[in-house]
């Protein structure tokens, strides 16, 4: 089954409940899933950051990005990232719905940003029923290692989020905040 971007797009739209195991959203999770194994076992055989691989399944990827591997993501054709975009290891971008990253961004290792989310009601979980919401992280951004981020959050430009935080509320910029749920715990200096 080949892909199609426009019906998982229009099937995803932000807080749009949707079958996880429709067909056309398995083939589409299926496509991003044999590329980015291709990327990740390329860095790890032959040292090759070859992101030629990932442009076509990214709707933007900018220029002199470095993503470690594993790296992971659900579709691919929701993310939109900027230029200097560094990814360490263990990154996962469910983009179930659009992931706006900026330029100059810093993610550490195993982050993961989550747009999807599960129903509440049983029964309908029980059929598979999820939603997904966007995230945006503006430029300039650092996230520490272990960060987990959920759909509908922005994170302000030059914000630092601490390591092992988890961000369920917009954070503004130019402030460091961690804790669970992640809070503004100082502006940054000179900000």
């Amino acid at each position: 089954m080949t892909v199609d971007i426009n019906y998982v797009q229009n099937l995803t739209k932000d807080g749009q409940v949707y079958n996880d195991l429709d067909p056309k959203v398995v083939a589409a999770r299926n496509h991003a899933l044999k590329t980015v194994r291709a990327y990740n076992n390329k860095v790890y055989h032959q040292n090759d950051y070859d992101y030629q691989l990932l442009r076509p399944l990214f709707k933007q990827l900018g220029s002199a990005p470095y993503i470690e591997p594993n790296f992971y993501c659900e579709f691919g054709f929701n993310l939109s990232i900027g230029d200097n975009f560094f990814a360490n290891h263990d990154v996962v971008l469910m983009d179930c719905a659009p992931i706006t990253i900026g330029n100059d961004v810093n993610i550490a290792p195993k982050v993961g940003i989550y747009t999807v989310n599960h129903v509440e009601d049983p029964v309908a979980r029980a059929h598979h029923q999820i939603y997904a919401r966007p995230v945006v992280i503006e430029d300039g951004v650092w996230i520490g290692a272990g960060v987990n981020i959920v759909g509908g959050v922005t994170i302000g430009q030059n914000a630092i989020i601490g390591a092992g935080s988890v961000v369920t509320q917009n954070i503004p910029a130019n402030v460091i905040a961690a804790g669970n749920p992640a809070k503004v715990i100082r502006p940054l200096k000179n900000h």
